[in-house]
């Protein structure tokens, strides 16, 4: 019906999962980049398919009351906000609602089986992350640059200070860093990394920052086993206050992964200092730890109301980490056991239950659905029988072993906390399958202006 390059008025009435608007024309419908709901608009048509088409937006003929201003000059080319435009209650609405439909689509549940709870907003949804990665390139004139990627590209959208970073005491922390590295590669002839020749130094520039400590970590990370005068890099990134540490870590491999395997640490003790309630984590540039500080202590809290631990409980928590979540519980249930199968987080799960003085955790190194049968074998299974699971995948969800291996340890009370609702309701699904109720939904917002949205779940071991 339309082809290529047609120009099209149309209101958007939905919103995709990715954030993209949804307007028809004639039945036809356009999914368009950068709308709003209520959005009049004038598109141009980049793609057709038999009954849909994707869009791009031209003008905006009459906005929608949801409609507002993006703080960030770049949030259209940038990759990393999808929702800047958007009122945050609506933002709020639309992540409620891509769970709720998740559930329903995706896991195959009534309505009247999805207990769903008001979605955990932010009060200031800007200035929240406590971690970037900046890529580093050269811009079109030559010049040495850094932003973050276009939307699935690879090419370098400068970024004049990111609304999401968090500041310290009002400080542009990231920019301060930025700037400083740039400066640095310019005053010594040191050249971008260059994906196509796979020549030059620095690649990437990590930075965390510690919300509790104001403590503050960057880690480059080099094409090469050394950056040259790296000692000078260290001097100018040590006048800026609060710096804590310095690495360098080195990525040879073409590909997508930031991080490679080998870091040296050039100055301060090789990690940050952050707080999650009173328990005290350290943080290595290649630690996971949830970048919205603010909204993982309400994530946790949670996960501990569902949890509901007395003191009397044993609790296992699959994909551990580092040990946020079982160490957040380990003072409130008898005997907590944390499983990861990365060898450096269980190390620092570790010493972090040491640094805490919490000797009721104890964390395993392996595939949980490999290392957790074998556990049981070679143990007492009542003294480690589970009364609560907690399960924190990746994106992916959870590995189908190891589902049936938490069903075969039969716990009363199941706590899913997941980054992907999709991949959350086809596994709830699959435990309700398997003997499980779902009671209860909670999705908590800790990446305000993005389409991300986290979610605890309780589920229950049915009579």
């Amino acid at each position: 019906m339309y082809q290529k390059n047609d120009e099209l008025t149309v209101t958007i009435e939905d919103q995709g999962t990715n954030g993209e608007g949804i307007g028809k024309v004639n039945g036809y419908a356009l999914f368009v980049k950068d709308t709003v709901i209520g959005d009049e608009c004038k598109v141009k048509i980049m793609k057709a398919k038999k009954n849909f088409a994707f869009a791009k937006l031209i003008e905006i003929i009459s906005p929608s009351e949801y409609r507002v201003e993006e703080k960030c000059p770049v949030a259209k080319q940038c990759g990393g906000c999808q929702l800047q435009s958007m009122s945050y209650d609506k933002q709020l609405e639309f992540k409620a609602n891509k769970v709720f439909n998740n559930f329903k689509r995706i896991g195959g549940f009534d309505t009247c089986q999805i207990n769903m709870k008001p979605i955990i907003g932010m009060d200031e949804p800007y200035y929240y992350r406590n971690k970037a990665q900046f890529p580093v390139g050269k811009n079109k004139d030559g010049e040495i640059s850094y932003g973050f990627f276009a939307g699935r590209t690879h090419s370098i959208i400068e970024t004049p200070g990111c609304v999401l970073g968090m500041r310290i005491d009002g400080r542009d922390i990231c920019k301060e860093i930025m700037d400083t590295v740039i400066s640095f590669m310019k005053d010594n002839d040191i050249e971008p990394y260059d994906e196509q020749t796979q020549s030059g130094y620095v690649r990437h520039v990590l930075i965390r920052i510690s919300e509790a400590t104001k403590q503050v970590m960057v880690c480059v990370v080099t094409n090469s086993d050394e950056l040259p005068v790296a000692e000078k890099l260290v001097d100018d990134l040590k006048e800026i206050s609060n710096m804590t540490s310095i690495s360098i870590n080195t990525n040879k491999e073409f590909g997508n992964v930031i991080m490679g395997k080998r870091t040296v640490h050039l100055f301060g003790p090789g990690y940050i200092e952050d707080y999650i309630g009173d328990i005290k984590f350290r943080i290595s540039p290649e630690s996971f730890f949830q970048v919205n500080s603010k909204q993982v202590k309400k994530l946790y809290d949670k996960a501990l109301e569902y949890a509901n631990l007395t003191g009397e409980e044993v609790v296992w928590d699959m994909y551990c980490g580092i040990g946020t979540i079982t160490l957040s519980m380990a003072n409130k249930a008898k005997k907590v056991y944390g499983v990861e199968i990365v060898r450096n987080a269980i190390e620092d799960a570790r010493n972090n239950a040491i640094i805490n003085n919490i000797d009721s955790a104890e964390f395993i190194q392996g595939a949980a659905e490999e290392v957790v049968p074998k556990y049981f074998s070679e143990n007492d299974g009542e003294e480690c029988h589970p009364d609560v699971i907690v399960v924190d995948p990746p994106r992916k969800g959870c590995d189908q072993k190891l589902l049936q291996t938490m069903v075969e340890m039969n716990p009363e009370r199941i706590v899913y906390v997941s980054c992907d609702s999709a991949t959350l309701a086809r596994d709830v699904a699959w435990l309700k399958e398997n003997g499980y109720k779902l009671n209860e939904v909670t999705p908590v917002d800790m990446f305000p202006q993005t389409v991300h949205v986290e979610s605890v779940v309780l589920l229950t071991l049915e009579d």
